[in-house]
């Protein structure tokens, strides 16, 4: 039995282990202990190894935005907060299948968004106007080759232009974005059907922006880029209704910078916007916590307090799938808010010397703008230049404030149309004898042509040479040749002149569409023509120069342009004004102008004529805190960061994006001579009881220096009240002669540098925004010692130097900032102007220039009804004869115990008696003697043509 059943067994064992299952079962079982081995070793042995690498695959570390501080000035007053926005984000979540998905998807976004007016947001620095004009929007060329150089994936702005010519600078705006269209395939749109469709250049451009910033951050798909900020509730409805054709579109809560009386106070705060890959590599250097497209400040007070404003990054962990789809969050940490910045500034004073500017310049441009054509004014003295009122009618058109485009358009008003035929048959005329002198062998050399032409051929010269044509290379041109003389003397023509270029290989022919490199110079010259033709056809400066002789030539008048202000809502409508300009003569019509201008219906800005522009400087004497510091014109930083508006105030002739009190740099004139003095008394060179005889010119030097007057024997206190040129010229020569007797004009240059350093000259004033460095000349002591020579300083560093003589000797940084407070209203810190140095200087000399000083007041007419005793020095420097002086007047008041100081300037102000009279009314406001009600309310205030002291 035991046998058999043995038996049994071996058999069965024969026919298991012999059989096909047998086999495949060893296999399995082995195939399963390797598989067990093997998760023993990834779950057991290097376990976690493996979950830390996974984890590091799929872990995000992602920044939650903090809330930015606010601004205050002095009393509390908001001047920047955040409010509540919804911005329009973009992610690709993996639903479209192909670039052409995109481009149908993001076209329908972009029709939504302008429909609505929204603007599209992105970090393509090119646009499309109206007429379909493709530019650069870089902010300057130093910006565009930036921009190339992140969209060419180069490392530095040098790799540009490289010997294969895969990234040329050269590159037009239309060049690049077509090359952009070809990239994102906007070339070969099919619609559902498959059938091709073409986008328009003006949507376009705004899906390549969007493809193109989203470009950044490709490599993270969990982040969303913003393509429209602060859009409105019905951009939001209509957007989420469409949801369902909108993958990866979403609408996300921010926060947007609100700016309080923003044309005041634009030049001091700035702007925040979006960082840029140059912006993102110096805000590194300063903390880690910023990443691209991070909104940060710019400019102003919201750059250079960027860290104390910006607070503190919230994050959290996420965790994406392959798809960057976030699947999990956590370690949660929250944002800490910024804190507050308090300024030391006013904002009623602010405000208030802002209109007293623009009505004391208003008020000059009704003294100098006057009803005569400009062949009949002969401006002999740059402190009385008149101006013919066709200038003020051409600057309608020419700083935009009046839309030439508008003529044409179907809305145009019949007024509008007649302007708009006669400059479209001028052009066409203009046009033809451009061609005609062009194309002709035996063209008219330059000054045989009328000025007009000559002003059309000047500029089709400059264009060609400028840098987004560089077709002429003016560094290759031989300066010193026969033919270049020739034309600079105007006796060459400039259809000659570019022939000789052609042969002399300054004519850049790669810049033009020639078919073969052997092409005659003829050939070259018939492309270079029909290229001018082009570039001239759409080119708003062109046609402006053309409006110019239209206007002078009495062929488009100032009637019709001042009835297109009432068509283009540039003024308030007014039946019985218009019915009058229509039956009015050019005598009612320039009246007209004048009324406008008096009521500051039309302002300085707008006109930009001289001037148009100016500042002041308040300062507390006793601590160095600036109380106001206005620059004319402001812009509103509200709408910085959107593009149109950006080009129009950069395009704007008044300047408005120049902070007229910290980077103007001028000559400041008699201003400089309290520190000649100083030094001058100091130095033991004259004392107290010298008498220096003028006469009226200073002979003592190769070039004789003009004085003001003929002003007898004069002391220290009276060469400061007469403003003498021939007692500081004198005193200069003096402080310029040794010991032997030997005049050493270097040794004077010194000295006075000296004393101008002691009161701050040579470096910046010490406020938290830019500024240019300041210049204290190097050349001609006796024109140094009366301000000119090659001083240069900006109003502010004006202000710090009357600052240190008003309080006699306290030399301050000055300062714009008064205290810095949590998000809570704990105090953080206080900021108190550093003394830059105390000044060592004799009691006696600083109540003779105390005395010097107030007599320039008392010896005016102009100041007898002020009621605040002040002090102060007028100036007056000329840059060129053909523009007004430049006017500046330093103060301080009350004359027996200074409690603030006022620095004016007024580039082209004529007379230094202007900037008096506007501090005077500086001075009236501060100490209540004029409410800002008065200022609103007044029209132009009265200007002076008087030169105080023959200034």
């Amino acid at each position: 039995m035991f046998n058999d059943l043995l038996e049994y067994l071996k058999e069965l064992v024969k026919k298991t282990v012999t059989s096909r299952l047998f086999v495949i079962s060893l296999v399995f079982l082995l195939l399963y202990g390797i598989l067990v081995g093997r998760l023993f070793v990834l779950q057991i042995v290097r376990g976690e190894e493996y979950q830390a690498e996974y984890i590091e695959l799929t872990e995000k570390v992602i920044k939650t935005d903090s809330t930015r501080g606010n601004i205050y000035d002095r009393n509390g007053n908001v001047l920047a907060y955040n409010e509540l926005a919804y911005n329009v984000t973009v992610q690709d979540i993996g639903a479209l299948e192909d670039s052409n998905a995109w481009n149908l998807m993001l076209w329908e976004l972009v029709e939504i968004l302008n429909e609505h007016g929204e603007t599209v947001e992105g970090s393509l620095e090119i646009a499309v106007d109206a007429e379909g004009n493709v530019s650069y929007t870089s902010a300057s060329e130093a910006a565009r080759k930036r921009f190339l150089r992140d969209l060419y994936g180069l490392r530095s702005v040098d790799e540009l232009d490289d010997p294969e010519g895969e990234h040329p600078s050269s590159v037009t705006a239309e060049e690049l974005l077509r090359g952009q269209m070809e990239t994102y395939d906007l070339d070969e749109v099919k619609d559902e059907d498959g059938n091709p469709v073409e986008i328009p250049l003006s949507t376009a451009v705004q899906i390549v922006n969007i493809r193109y910033t989203m470009r950044f951050t490709s490599y993270q798909k969990y982040n969303a880029t913003t393509v429209a900020e602060n859009i409105s509730d019905e951009t939001m409805a209509d957007i989420m209704e469409h949801k369902a054709d909108l993958p990866g579109v979403d609408i996300e809560e921010s926060t947007i910078r609100v700016y309080n009386d923003a044309i005041y106070f634009a030049p001091v705060i700035g702007y925040t916007g979006k960082v840029t890959f140059d912006g993102l590599e110096e805000l590194k250097k300063q903390s880690d916590d910023y990443e691209l497209n991070d909104v940060a400040g710019r400019t102003g007070i919201e750059a250079s307090m960027e860290l104390d404003l910006k607070g503190k990054k919230g994050s959290q962990t996420i965790y994406v799938d392959n798809l960057g789809k976030v699947i999990e969050t956590a370690n949660v940490v929250e944002p800490t808010a910024g804190n507050d910045v308090w300024l030391s500034l006013d904002r009623d004073l602010q405000k208030g010397i802002y209109h007293i500017i623009e009505k004391q310049l208003a008020g000059i441009l009704t003294n100098v703008i006057v009803n005569q054509e400009p062949d009949q004014i002969n401006n002999v003295d740059a402190s009385e230049i008149k101006l013919p009122v066709k200038d003020a009618y051409f600057q309608l058109i020419n700083n935009n404030v009046l839309s030439f485009h508008a003529f044409a358009s179907e809305e145009a008003s019949d007024t509008e149309r007649q302007i708009n035929a006669k400059f479209e048959s001028a052009k066409a005329r203009i046009e033809n004898e451009l061609r005609n002198e062009l194309t002709s062998s035996s063209a008219a050399p330059m000054n045989a042509l009328t000025e007009e032409m000559q002003s059309y051929m000047q500029y089709i010269y400059t264009l060609l040479s400028s840098d987004s044509e560089g077709i002429i290379m003016t560094s290759e041109i031989d300066t010193k040749s026969e033919e270049y003389e020739s034309w600079r003397a105007g006796n060459m023509s400039l259809r000659d002149y570019l022939y000789y270029g052609i042969a002399s290989n300054w004519i850049d022919t790669t810049k033009l569409d020639i078919e073969s490199r052997y092409s005659s110079a003829d050939d070259v010259y018939s492309v270079l023509v029909e290229r001018i033709f082009e570039l001239l056809q759409d080119n708003d400066a062109f046609s402006k120069r053309i409006y110019r002789y239209l206007i002078y030539n009495d062929v488009v008048t100032g009637k019709e342009l001042c009835l297109a202000l009432y068509d283009q809502g540039v003024l308030a409508y007014d039946e019985a004004q218009v019915a009058a300009l229509r039956q009015g003569d050019s005598n009612y019509t320039y009246s007209f102008m004048m009324e406008k201008i008096r009521n500051i219906e039309l302002t300085p800005a707008q006109l930009a004529l001289d001037p148009c522009t100016a500042s002041c400087v308040v300062t507390d004497v006793h601590t160095g805190k600036v109380l106001a510091l206005v620059t004319y014109p402001g812009y509103d930083n509200n709408r910085i960061n959107n593009v149109d508006y950006f080009a129009q105030v950069n395009s704007d002739l008044s300047g408005p994006l120049r902070n007229n009190a910290t980077t103007t740099l001028k000559a400041p004139g008699s201003t400089f001579k309290p520190i000649t003095a100083i030094a001058g008394l100091e130095e033991k060179t004259i004392n107290l009881s010298d008498i220096i005889v003028c006469d009226g010119v200073y002979k003592e030097i190769s070039i004789p220096l003009k004085c003001t007057g003929h002003h007898g024997p004069l002391n220290v206190v009276g060469g400061i009240a007469n403003s003498c040129n021939v007692f500081f010229g004198e005193l200069a020569h003096r402080l310029s002669t040794d010991a032997a007797g030997n005049y050493r004009p270097e040794q004077g240059l010194e000295i006075l540098k000296k004393y101008a350093s002691m009161f701050g000259l040579d470096h910046t004033s010490g406020i938290e925004i830019f500024e240019s460095e300041p210049q204290i000349s190097d050349m001609d002591p006796e024109r140094s010692a009366i301000g000119q020579g090659t001083h240069a300083f900006a109003n502010v560093q004006l202000a710090r130097y009357v600052t240190a003589l008003a309080n006699r000797g306290t030399v301050f940084e000055l300062s714009l900032l008064s205290k810095e407070t949590s998000s809570n209203g704990d105090l953080v810190k206080e900021f108190a102007p550093e003394v830059y140095q105390q000044l060592d200087i004799s009691q006696e000399t600083w109540d003779a220039v105390f005395q010097g000083m107030r007599g320039v007041v008392t010896r005016s007419a102009r100041f007898q009804d002020l009621p605040v005793n002040i002090a102060g020095k007028t100036g007056t420097a000329q840059e060129v004869k053909t523009r007004g002086n430049h006017a500046f007047f330093i103060s301080f008041g009350p004359y027996e115990n200074p409690e603030i100081s006022v620095a004016v300037n007024i580039p082209n102000g004529y007379t230094s008696a202007n900037a008096a009279l506007l501090a005077k009314y500086v001075y009236r406001y501060y100490y209540g003697y004029m409410s800002l009600d008065e200022i609103m309310s007044s029209g132009a205030l009265n200007a002076s043509m008087e030169k105080i002291n023959g200034e």
